[in-house]
């Protein structure tokens, strides 16, 4: 039976006054409620500054932290701000859905006046120490959003500007001169949300919790990592993409997915000793305890689509750079754990090169129950090396599919799982990864919840409307931590026996 348990939330998805979660008190009482039912691992969704869409998928940065997880009321603790300062902000009409757009025109003024405070106050050695430590990324980082401020907003290939958007050296010295106090507000961001999340993160860990971090394997076309390195992208002369990211047409969309992320120079990269991603892997591996890569099938071989496109039919495959990859990683790096996603129609030579990584996949309960007893993604069909999932932030939640799933796919999955007439589907769901082989089980929040459509976190290849799901904090009840550890033990009991 799974060894381990855990749950999926996002932290944004958290409880909070000030319209979104945060790593203040309420991420810690959390962790609380997952000691309480039993569980060994919080899993997260991506943790960087989420652009336009608000997908945690599409980051300005894979190295730097969101600010709007900052917590203020740890910076009101801290003297950095006061309740006044932060009852200015308006913070959105529902306590259980995310106003991205109100949060953005609200949260970093009242952040503006914690770094004023700040200068006013404080000690700044740490936070030199802290800009000197990560100066190979926050100093592009912060010039990036100092520039982009500067020109509203807009994505860096199309700053007027064509020397700084090309980082003539020069234009690099004038606008760190024109823009020494912003730089500096961007980095001081940077440094408040490291400093929490270590705070976080030792909370968590010693209540005998992991967690688990989530990695896309692409960057944002608007980000500062193409700004900063272009050479390391599949791009023109003019630093356009050559070709884009995406998925070919398949039984779910006859066009296709078109996500338009820039791809690799694998060949660059392979030169350089692939330093920017082991960089990259290291600072996650500092701020997570597991670390999941997004779309691992993309080291084997990767869909690649002419830029630019309205669709994704008319993309071609290349070869990723494979097994050389992750053996001069652990050589680098060490043997870090690492989950693969490896969800979707794969080709043989992708399993094989999860097979030689060592690394478990994903098994998601979801996907189980619609093509008869051969199915990859039912329990007699795993290895004790995956880490099973009711669904994911994709998905639909476990009562929202079984409410749309065909009559006969309910009633296969009730017979599989050997539900009775009494038990809800969602717990007959949770029940069977506990008492799978799988060495890991993992849930979403929102189908311990049971809860439905309502409450699904994305929709692939949509814009607007995701990522907004809050939970409602007075659902984390004692009774409910109770059932699901009482579970937990009885799956231990089933393994005993």
């Amino acid at each position: 039976m799974a060894r381990e348990a855990g749950i999926l939330m996002p932290i944004t998805s958290l409880p909070s006054p000030y319209g979104i979660g945060t790593l203040g008190k309420e991420a810690r009482e959390f962790a609380d409620f997952l000691k309480k039912a039993g569980q060994k691992i919080w899993q997260i969704l991506p943790v960087g500054p989420t652009s336009y869409g608000d997908s945690p998928y599409q980051s300005f940065s894979t190295f730097a932290g969101n600010p709007y997880m900052i917590d203020l009321d740890t910076l009101k603790e801290e003297g950095l701000l006061t309740q006044e300062d932060i009852d200015k902000g308006y913070w959105g009409d529902s306590e259980f859905e995310i106003d991205y757009a109100t949060i953005y025109w609200y949260r970093f003024d009242v952040l503006r006046v914690a770094f004023e405070n700040f200068k006013k106050n404080c000690d700044r050695k740490p936070f030199t120490t802290f800009k000197r430590k990560n100066s190979k990324w926050l100093k592009n980082y912060a010039l990036y959003m100092a520039v982009k401020k500067n020109f509203d907003m807009k994505a860096w290939t199309e700053w007027p500007d064509e020397e700084i958007k090309l980082r003539e050296p020069e234009a690099i010295k004038k606008y760190e001169r024109k823009f020494k106090d912003e730089i500096d507000f961007w980095s001081f961001l940077q440094y408040k949300f490291y400093e929490q999340w270590e705070a976080f993160r030792k909370y968590v860990n010693d209540l005998g919790i992991k967690i688990l971090g989530d990695m896309p394997i692409y960057v944002a076309m608007d980000s500062a990592d193409t700004w900063a390195n272009p050479e390391i992208f599949w791009f023109d002369e003019n630093n356009q993409p050559v070709r884009v990211a995406g998925c070919p047409p398949d039984y779910f969309s006859a066009t296709g997915q078109l996500w338009g992320n820039p791809l690799y120079d694998w060949d660059y990269l392979k030169e350089t000793d692939y330093e920017w991603w082991f960089n990259r892997i290291a600072a996650a591996s500092k701020l997570f305890d597991i670390l999941r890569i997004d779309h691992f099938r993309a080291f084997d071989t990767y869909y690649a689509i002419p830029y630019p496109a309205e669709n994704a039919i008319g993309g071609d495959w290349y070869d990723g750079p494979g097994i050389e990859f992750f053996n001069m990683m652990k050589e680098k790096l060490g043997d870090l754990p690492i989950v693969a996603e490896d969800l979707g129609d794969l080709f043989d030579s992708v399993k094989e090169l999860l097979k030689e990584t060592g690394y478990p996949g994903m098994k998601v309960l979801e996907f189980a129950f619609d093509s008869g007893e051969a199915n990859d993604y039912l329990p007699h069909n795993y290895t004790e090396n995956c880490v099973v999932y009711s669904g994911t932030h994709d998905n639909d939640t476990l009562m929202g599919w079984a409410a749309k799933a065909k009559p006969e796919d309910v009633a296969f999955a009730r017979q599989y799982c050997k539900m009775p007439e009494w038990e809800t589907f969602n717990w007959g769901i949770i029940r069977t990864a506990y008492e799978s082989v799988a060495n890991t089980a993992i849930i979403q929040m929102q189908d311990i919840l049971g809860l439905g459509t309502e409450a699904r976190m994305n929709v692939p290849s949509t814009l607007g409307g995701n990522w907004v799901w809050r939970i409602d904090g007075s659902v984390l009840t004692d009774e409910l931590a109770d059932q699901l550890k009482e579970m937990v033990i009885n799956s231990s009991r089933l393994e005993e026996n």
